[in-house]
């Protein structure tokens, strides 16, 4: 998928290529059951998972995504290929951290939620220098050890979150079918889900540090 992805970037389509990130998500969000279920680490005791999964999302939610960046040319001439490798090597490092999933289910330092931040800088047709300033910003919470939710596995409000972000991925794949032009209310009103991830990650964040 994230070979189609790339492929569909380089071949002008960009709505096909946030299709195929957009069916990485939810191949990434149900792959850890489905390899419970085959009982994958009992068949292949020498396989690490973890390890593919690392792998695939660092294609998926970053590689792919920061080239769709670059290649659309939504960063400043100049410093873009700079800004582009701030996010890759930021990222490399997010992903490589040793407490990068904490064992209560959190994610240390912004997530590289990168396939994101392009289909809105995308759909938003925001300035060069804004989209630099956003990445370069992103790529500084990176080493800023926050706790992010993690979705899926996040016990706080759980329910919520999940059922949330159900609804705003449907809002976005509305928005990604109606690229290069989606409604702005659509794009903008999307927009509550992460703000809602944010604080209820900052909250979290600050009632974990009190209890510690």
């Amino acid at each position: 998928m994230a070979f189609l992805a790339l492929r569909s970037v380089v071949g002008g389509d960009v709505r096909a290529a946030f299709l195929w990130l957009a069916a990485a998500i939810v191949v990434d969000a149900t792959d850890g059951a489905l390899a419970r279920a085959a009982r994958v680490r009992q068949r292949l005791p020498r396989f690490d998972g973890a390890r593919l999964d690392d792998i695939v999302d660092y294609l998926t939610f970053v590689f792919v995504p920061v080239f769709l960046i670059e290649h659309e040319g939504l960063l400043p001439a100049g410093p873009g290929l700079a800004i582009v490798a701030a996010v890759l090597l930021a990222s490399a490092y997010g992903f490589s951290r040793d407490d990068a999933k904490t064992a209560d289910h959190f994610f240390t330092g912004f997530p590289s939620y990168w396939n994101i931040v392009a289909l809105y800088l995308v759909a938003t047709n925001t300035g060069p220098w804004v989209n630099a300033a956003i990445l370069i910003t992103l790529v500084a919470l990176v080493f800023v050890p926050i706790g992010y939710v993690y979705p899926s596995r996040t016990p706080a409000l759980r329910k919520t979150t999940v059922g949330l972000g159900m609804l705003w991925g449907l809002a976005a794949l509305a928005i990604i079918w109606q690229l290069p032009s989606p409604p702005p209310a659509l794009v903008y009103g999307s927009l509550l889900f992460p703000i809602y991830y944010t604080v209820l990650s900052l909250a979290l964040h600050a009632r974990r540090g009190r209890t510690r």
